[in-house]
């Protein structure tokens, strides 16, 4: 186990365990910009607990995501009560929006996992782990050969990802997940 469980335990209460160093990475990240490529990941112990090896292939990206609710764009002329809604239900969580950005960003990449590092009162960040496809490091290695091959593509726009999986309520297994599987589209089919 070594110094990974003292960096675990740090991480549970980062802001109380080192308070002035969480100060000054909130004052370096907000004038960072939003999708950011950084050498390493910030926690060590979750990336490499996700999946992260510091070879070849490995991009770990910090990206910010705004708080609060989302609304849809003002209306330009008016509309029946029953279309009158601005309040966009998304639908996925806060971590699942920020995976697909920088999975838009880096389009190369496919989004293996991703970890909470930091929040305030405007902001959440998280640290993302993408794989190159075409990696001929990581397609050598067996447990990551998979990334390559076409059916992975574009796996963070499908709710493939450990965030895409909980959002579509794939957690559950048996009794109140009926309508979980096979999907939530066919779910709406079947209920009509």
């Amino acid at each position: 186990m070594g110094y990974l469980k003292y960096v675990r335990k740090a991480w549970k209460k980062p802001k109380e365990s080192n308070p002035e160093l969480w100060r000054e990475r909130l004052l370096q990240w907000r004038r960072e910009p939003v999708t950011i490529r950084i050498e390493r990941p910030t926690r060590i112990d979750r990336a490499r607990s996700l999946g992260y090896r510091a070879k070849k292939g490995f991009v770990i990206v910090r990206q910010r995501v705004s708080r609060g609710g989302r609304m849809r764009e003002q209306f330009k002329s008016g509309r029946r009560s029953k279309a009158r809604r601005r309040v966009k239900i998304v639908g996925v969580s806060y971590k699942q929006v920020a995976e697909q950005r920088a999975a838009k960003k880096f389009t190369n990449c496919e989004v293996l996992n991703s970890y909470w590092v930091a929040q305030d009162g405007k902001s959440y960040w998280y640290e993302i782990i993408l794989v190159e496809r075409d990696s001929p490091e990581l397609l050598a290695m067996k447990e990551y050969k998979w990334v390559g091959k076409p059916e992975h593509k574009g796996r963070v726009f499908r709710g493939l990802t450990s965030s895409g999986k909980k959002s579509r309520g794939l957690r559950r297994k048996g009794k109140g997940a009926e309508k979980a599987r096979p999907s939530q589209r066919a779910k709406k089919r079947l209920m009509k």
